[in-house]
């Protein structure tokens, strides 16, 4: 377990809880607000907020496929706002803020839809490549 209620921006509560659960390859953060969001390592990874996976705007986001088996390596604090997480892919340039994870806890089920059905329309898999 590590602490980090220091952190309170634009209104929303500190974080005060962050735990990777290896085996199930899931990050759990909770809130001062008692909010509390489960995300598998694979939709962090494929929503990352690094600029390979979001580009410069909305019209350049990627679609990051084959990594439905994907895992946390390491969390690193980035000052007392965010943490970089390195997947066992390698990816380690998204910095995930409290803000970031605050956000995308409430929109998880939607993003991870668009996710699918985007994955879907371009006929591409989560399964890794063999």
């Amino acid at each position: 377990m590590t602490e980090y209620s220091q952190y309170q921006k634009a209104g929303r509560p500190a974080c005060t809880e962050l735990r990777y659960i290896s085996a199930e390859k899931r990050l759990e953060v909770a809130f001062a607000d008692g909010q509390h969001f489960a995300s598998t390592a694979e939709s962090l990874r494929t929503e990352s907020p690094s600029g390979e996976v979001q580009g410069h705007g909305p019209a350049q986001k990627t679609l990051v496929q084959g990594r439905r088996h994907v895992g946390i390596i390491g969390i690193e604090p980035v000052g007392t706002y965010a943490v970089r997480l390195k997947f066992d892919d390698l990816h380690d340039t998204g910095i995930y803020s409290w803000e970031w994870f605050y956000d995308r806890g409430h929109d998880q089920e939607q993003l991870w839809a668009a996710y699918l059905a985007g994955m879907d329309a371009k006929g591409l898999s989560r399964e890794p490549r063999r």
